[in-house]
């Protein structure tokens, strides 16, 4: 008896641990950083930073909240040497995360970097600064860089843009505030629920004007997803200044033209005329490194890498 007694309990140890190993099978992990057991809340998402103006290598850079964060330019990403260190805002970087280093956008920010040179864009958490080059614009983490595409040759054309609700639930998270629940939908499948009949509502007397209320989006954190759009031709440029004036554009073009094809652009932004003076287009990013380099050795020290 006791024989049996020990062959059912073995019998029943290895249900259970084949069981526990069919379970982990079926999960799904996601890509993107951690998140609490009810997958709607980031387990950690850093202190909330903004940062004062800093110096770095002679440049300046002016941290600041801006929620209409939209620009291109060159990407870079960065792995196995800083996995593990610190990241600007308290972390661990860790780079199989979807995360990302900016050298002014707020952190935790949520952006979508977009490929330009294949069309794929992934959702990524600003949680570091850099990079610290005016020839580049986002340092992704290596995992990014692997879901964009660029991971073997080190750099790519990008559109970086700010995902407003997202990086205002994530500021907001990351100062210790609640966030309201998230609204419940109807079902769509075709069942209908009855509503309660809709009482009066009470008269009141009016109040003054309150703010309005953090709206609860999708998760704030990196889905993992890769979204797909089309491919876009694009040029790389070197900008050494921009203008209102046109003779003060044309001065500075007539100096540039030691350096290569210089080009005057007329722009409007926010209904003010512009005059941007460009160099370029350029081969390469490596081209890009060389040529700005020279320009800011050169005492050009507003020249930047742009794409368009």
């Amino acid at each position: 008896m006791a024989g049996v007694h020990s062959r059912y309990r073995l019998t029943m140890i290895t249900f259970v641990a084949a069981a526990f190993v069919l379970s982990a099978c079926g999960t799904t992990t996601q890509t993107g950083a951690p998140t609490s057991s009810s997958g709607s809340t980031p387990a950690q998402v850093g202190s909330y930073k903004v940062g004062k103006p800093y110096k770095i290598s002679g440049a300046w850079y002016h941290p600041r909240e801006d929620l209409d964060y939209d620009q291109t330019g060159i990407a870079s990403w960065y792995g196995p040497g800083f996995h593990g260190r610190p990241t600007a805002n308290g972390e661990r970087y860790n780079q199989n995360d979807l995360t990302a280093a900016h050298p002014t956008l707020p952190m935790p920010s949520l952006v979508r970097v977009t490929n330009l040179e294949n069309g794929r864009s992934v959702d990524l958490r600003i949680n570091d600064r850099g990079p610290f080059s005016k020839s580049r614009i986002i340092d992704v983490s290596h995992r990014a860089a692997q879901l964009l595409g660029f991971d073997r040759q080190g750099t790519a054309k990008v559109r970086v843009k700010v995902l407003r609700d997202e990086s205002i639930q994530l500021a907001a998270i990351a100062r210790g505030e609640v966030l309201p629940p998230a609204p419940a939908s109807l079902p769509t499948d075709g069942v209908q629920v009855a509503q309660a009949e809709p009482k009066p509502a009470p008269v009141v007397q009016a109040e003054a004007p309150k703010a309005p209320a953090l709206v609860h989006a999708r998760s704030p954190m990196p889905d993992g997803l890769i979204h797909m759009e089309q491919p876009q031709a694009t040029n790389v440029f070197i900008q050494a200044g921009a203008f209102t004036d046109y003779q003060n554009a044309s001065q500075l073009a007539s100096r540039l033209q030691p350096h290569g094809y210089v080009q005057i652009e007329p722009t409007a932004i926010s209904g003010q005329s512009f005059y941007r003076v460009r160099i370029g287009p350029v081969e390469s990013a490596d081209e890009a490194d060389v040529l700005l380099a020279r320009l800011i050795s050169d005492g050009y020290t507003n020249s930047h890498v742009v794409v368009q």
